[in-house]
């Protein structure tokens, strides 16, 4: 498999050369190939979310270097991160990121819009998507008339709605229950089987197990990173 994302040696630093200088990611090397299921985990201030800043190609590194699918991202303008982010990303966040004037199927339909979809291909790809998640029936609801689970797997259409061969789920089961939070999770591992690169951030060493490789930070570094063997939910 190939090399889909190559770190070397980057450092995300906040106030360089200031006192009140923070390295949120402090020489962090790391290579995830195509296909892998990774759970970055830590706790707060670890600096896993500034890992997932800079994965999804919403922050750029300080120092070092980083390698998408061969593509140094530090050499792009915005308007290309914006495009990779766009075209190679699916995001699932822990609150949804829900636009509430906008129906289920509207919302779903964003990433789509952003790519230049024609209307009639991008309502079909987002029904495609909302059919997968299991909600094409409530198509048309807004997401206040859902339940937390109900806006998660909308979320997660929005995130797959462009087929994108990279996920990355924010603490995605944060504000759901263990019973709703487990079925994200068994979505995340079946999205990963179909051949999905997922990368998964979480605070939670249980919904860390999951997944079959598990990168540790502490203080900006990486401490731990180690395959393993997972019975799958």
């Amino acid at each position: 498999m190939a090399k889909l994302i190559q770190l070397r040696d980057v450092y995300k630093i906040y106030g360089e050369g200031l006192e009140s200088e923070v390295r949120a990611l402090d020489g962090v090397s790391l290579e995830v190939t195509e296909g892998e299921f990774v759970a970055v985990v830590g706790q707060s201030g670890s600096g896993k979310s500034t890992m997932m800043n800079v994965l999804g190609c919403l922050d750029i590194p300080t120092r070092g270097t980083y390698l998408l699918d061969g593509t140094d991202v530090r050499e792009l303008t915005d308007k290309e991160l914006s495009h990779i982010r766009n075209k190679k990303i699916g995001f699932i966040f822990q609150q949804y990121n829900l636009i509430q004037s906008l129906t289920v199927v509207e919302n779903v339909e964003l990433p789509l819009i952003y790519q230049g979809t024609g209307p009639e291909q991008r309502r079909e790809l987002a029904m495609q998507a909302l059919e997968r998640v299991g909600l094409a029936g409530r198509s048309k609801h807004k997401p206040t008339q859902m339940s937390g689970g109900q806006q998660q797997r909308v979320a997660i259409a929005r995130a797959i709605a462009t087929k994108p061969p990279i996920i990355m789920a924010d603490e995605p089961t944060g504000a759901l229950d263990s019973h709703t939070g487990r079925e994200v999770l068994e979505f995340l591992q079946k999205l990963n089987r179909e051949g999905s690169t997922v990368i998964l951030i979480t605070h939670d060493n249980g919904i860390a197990a999951t997944a079959r490789r598990i990168v540790r930070l502490a203080d900006g570094k990486i401490v731990e990173d180690h395959a393993q063997e997972v019975d799958w939910l």
